[in-house]
């Protein structure tokens, strides 16, 4: 009784291994990160910003 309790014991365990590392053994490897760019739109943005600010303390300085 105990001998087939432990070969179950042992084979699930190794059932268990199997099914986790298999997966991992035939999966792709992650593609690189493309590298970032800038494409000038957060400079415009932050210009705009700027520019909106100055606006608003000139409106407020003004009335």
């Amino acid at each position: 009784m105990s001998g087939s309790r432990l070969f179950f014991g042992v084979s699930t365990i190794v059932s268990i291994i199997f099914a986790i590392l298999l997966p991992m053994a035939h999966a792709q490897s992650a593609a690189p990160a493309p590298a970032p760019t800038s494409d000038g739109s957060t400079i415009d943005q932050g210009i705009a910003y700027v520019l909106m600010l100055v606006a608003l303390v000139l409106t407020y300085l003004i009335h």
